[in-house]
């Protein structure tokens, strides 16, 4: 088994719902991103995936978030966008365009500032 990470970030603001506190305020994070994939076999380049496919994966995904409030985006309606509930949505979303027979999205950490930082795997 072998396991990549990639690591990418996007800038956005987002106010935390239902907590009582500075975070209830709106405010912005510049979140830092790592998705760990795993693959079982390598192709006949020696690659469980490519990195170039990982990061554009990422990089789209990331660009729905990126510069925008997130409690007014879908994922999010329901679900104050935490760094927990960030990295759930983003798993969810990168699984669906990239697990196959040979490649699992393993976990996605969110990080939102440089000591703080939440996982979501399965």
């Amino acid at each position: 088994m072998y396991r990549l990470t990639i690591t990418s970030s996007f800038a956005a603001a987002h106010n935390l719902v239902n907590y009582q506190g500075d975070c209830e305020n709106l405010h912005g994070h510049n979140w830092k991103v790592d998705v760990t994939v795993t693959a079982r076999e390598l192709d006949k380049a020696g690659l469980g995936i490519d990195f170039k496919l990982l990061k554009k994966e990422t990089k789209e995904l990331l660009q729905t978030l990126d510069h925008k409030y997130l409690n007014q985006l879908a994922p999010f309606v329901d679900a104050s966008p935490s760094s927990e509930e960030i990295s759930r949505h983003l798993h969810g979303e990168l699984s669906r365009r990239l697990n196959s027979d040979n490649v699992t999205v393993r976990e996605v950490t969110v990080w939102e500032s440089d000591v703080a930082r939440a996982t979501y795997y399965e």
